[in-house]
């Protein structure tokens, strides 16, 4: 995770002491002749293909750099084969260098790829509804066997099974393959979920979801997709996916909500049609401490005489900026527009029903057409350790744990052409919070404590899971 020291250093280095090391250092700071990269050597990939790395790294055998870009380089080539989330830990180093000749190691180590595991996930939009609304509910869970299976050919491709049951019943399937041909730029994948549940959110009161349910189903739902994925170069991914989706409730949610489905239907197909730009350009994706990630999408749900007529747009956006070696800015922004703006319910949730919502709000959800909300965020690292199974362990376990606190506001605003009695629409939205993050490296996990204030005059401790928008 972590750039080897002998990225920094040429490797002929005059060993009389430090001053001898400190002059090394210099010398090959103000360095500027060319070297040609002899070899670049790929270490301790078992199943990845070696070509999979290379296509990270910002330089190839036979490149003319000079000798003094090859840190920030190494760096950036680092960071790179980090994100592509296929190993634990990294480094990319000068192994050795021969008058105008170099030669680079890049060592890896393997992430454990095969993750059969019982699934067990809240229903509920947070953890702290669950808890507390909820009154920890097993009935407000999901249960079953997860199969998941990452980089199933060496090619970073996924393959995801699940068997659920519990609150609902779901049958989901997806294979994600980035690197379908030679020239590594172009990809799918396609995916399949089968749906059918007790209970469900058919309205909302005083910027809260109110519930329906009863024995029988009543809601059972059908969507399958297929995505052309494109990565030209590093940092830029596109995504174009088609899907088909065939939606039934029952009809005492017509009743209850007439406008739930549009035409006050039961039963609604209709194809959807989506494009998605990414760009990724930080250290670290699952956390950043440096950086720019974006992202924008349009999507069209119906076309020609099907009931459903929606086309949206929206933006993602998180800034990093170090203010010092282990202190950071964190800026990011959301926005989502709708039109038309006349949309049945189940088109107009917006902010608090996933990972993008206000801190401090998480009992509330806010409905409408269209939003916008942004973070300010202070976060320090404070300290980070590493947890070791025993040494007589047969097999050795390493997890490194960085802790981070934090500080920061929120603020937003949301858009409802029928508002009717909730509590957040059309209005100017601020919360505050402040609290600690516990990032385990290893595996992309962020774990969120969080103590917050919102405008109502609310206030108390929320936990979530890796949630920013």
């Amino acid at each position: 995770m972590f750039a080897s020291a002998q990225a920094y250093q040429p490797v002929q280095q005059d060993t009389t002491g430090i001053s001898a090391l400190l002059n090394s250092i210099t010398k090959s700071e103000n360095d500027t002749s060319l070297v040609l990269i002899a070899d670049v050597s790929v270490h301790g990939n078992k199943k990845t293909k070696p070509y999979i790395v290379d296509r990270e790294i910002p330089f190839k055998q036979g490149q003319y750099i000079r000798y003094n870009e090859l840190k920030q380089l190494l760096t950036l080539a680092q960071q790179q084969v980090t994100n592509t989330a296929l190993f634990t830990t990294v480094a990319a180093y000068i192994y050795k260098r021969q008058n105008d000749l170099v030669f680079i190691n890049i060592d890896v180590k393997e992430r454990w790829y095969l993750f059969p595991l019982p699934y067990f996930k809240l229903v509920d939009r947070n953890f702290n509804q669950w808890w507390v609304e909820q009154k920890a509910s097993l009935n407000r869970t999901n249960y079953g066997i997860k199969f998941m299976q990452n980089n199933v050919s060496g090619r970073n491709d996924k393959l995801a099974i699940n068997l659920i049951s519990g609150y609902s019943n779901q049958v989901q399937a997806k294979y994600e393959q980035p690197f379908a041909d030679n020239s590594l730029k172009r990809g799918f994948s396609v995916a399949f979920n089968f749906s059918r549940q007790r209970e469900l959110n058919f309205r909302t009161d005083q910027s809260k979801q109110a519930f329906y349910k009863q024995d029988k189903f009543v809601m059972q739902g059908i969507r399958a997709e297929v995505a052309y994925l494109y990565r030209p170069a590093i940092k830029t991914r596109h995504s174009l996916k088609l899907a088909y989706v065939n939606n039934r409730i029952n009809d005492t949610i017509i009743q209850l909500n007439p406008n739930y489905y549009p035409g006050s239907k039961s039963l609604i197909s209709y194809p959807e049609l989506s494009y998605t730009v990414q760009y990724f350009n930080a250290d670290y994706n699952a956390y950043p401490t440096k950086g720019f990630i974006a992202d924008a999408s349009i999507i069209r749900k119906g076309f020609f005489n099907s009931a459903m007529n929606l086309t949206q747009l929206q933006y993602h956006t998180n800034y990093t900026v170090p203010v010092t070696k282990k202190m950071q800015l964190y800026l990011q922004s959301s926005g989502i527009i709708k039109f038309p703006f006349d949309q049945p319910f189940v088109n107009q949730q917006l902010f608090g029903y996933g990972d993008a919502y206000l801190r401090g709000l998480e009992y509330y959800v806010t409905d409408g057409v269209a939003g916008i909300m942004s973070r300010v965020t202070f976060r320090r690292e404070i300290f980070s350790t590493t947890l070791r199974t025993p040494p007589e362990t047969k097999k050795t376990i390493s997890i490194p744990l960085r802790f981070f606190i934090k500080a920061g506001e929120d603020l937003g605003y949301t858009y409802s052409k029928t508002p009717g009695n909730s509590l957040l629409s059309n209005k100017f939205l601020y919360t505050e919070c402040f609290g600690v993050d516990v990032v385990i490296p290893s595996y992309d996990i962020v774990l969120k404590f969080e103590y917050s204030f919102n405008q109502l005059g609310g206030n108390g401790l929320f936990f979530h899971v890796r949630t920013d928008f």
